[in-house]
């Protein structure tokens, strides 16, 4: 997954994810330029799952 795809609908998957899992907030989501990593990272320890799992999250929302 790249930046623009995630970027292109990120306020929708945002939104998606905040009704999957009640834990996440918008900090949590926030993407800041060239933080996107980071970004992943803090939902991956909020969530406990593995990039890869993440991944398929963000992917099948």
């Amino acid at each position: 997954m790249n930046t623009s795809e995630l970027k292109a609908n990120w306020e929708e998957q945002k939104a998606k994810l905040k009704q999957k899992f009640a834990a996440l907030t918008d900090t949590d989501l926030l993407i800041v330029k060239g933080k996107k990593e980071e970004m992943l990272g803090r939902i991956q320890a909020k969530l406990g799952k593995t990039k890869e799992e993440l991944y398929k999250i963000i992917g099948e929302i």
